[in-house]
């Protein structure tokens, strides 16, 4: 038993999540649309027919907790977002790469790819 637990450690790393990097891939990836603040108010906003969210409320639309799991799922493109005309455009595919553990508000560990894990925790960072 403890070396299927020893190996499911050493399978996903629990990492602290780079904040920094987590913006500057957000300014790479998604301000276009969402905005360097995640405001919705992107350059590209404008020319969309269904406006981007802001990002800095997904907290308060959710009654106070981050949605951890949904936000990644959003990102990977493993749930279709409607203003995208179906799953997130490439940028999920792009943040593939070694999987990491978040914890959930809820205390629940989220694995998901490093660059995903780095976005997430900007995103919690910047709610409102």
């Amino acid at each position: 038993m403890r070396h299927t637990l020893l190996f499911c450690l050493l399978a996903f790393p629990v990492v602290a999540q780079d904040v920094e990097e987590g913006a500057a891939t957000f300014l790479d990836h998604c301000a276009g649309c969402h905005g360097a603040t995640a405001m919705g108010d992107g350059p590209l906003s404008a020319l969309m027919t269904t406006p981007p969210p802001d990002l800095t409320e997904l907290a308060a639309r959710d009654g106070g907790e981050f949605p951890l799991a949904r936000v990644v799922q959003r990102i990977d493109g493993t749930t279709e977002v409607q203003a995208h005309g179906g799953p997130m455009p490439v940028f999920g595919l792009l943040m593939d790469g070694p999987s990491v553990a978040m914890a959930a508000p809820d205390g629940s560990d989220v694995i998901v790819p490093e660059g995903i894990a780095h976005i997430a925790a900007w995103l919690m960072e910047v709610q409102r």
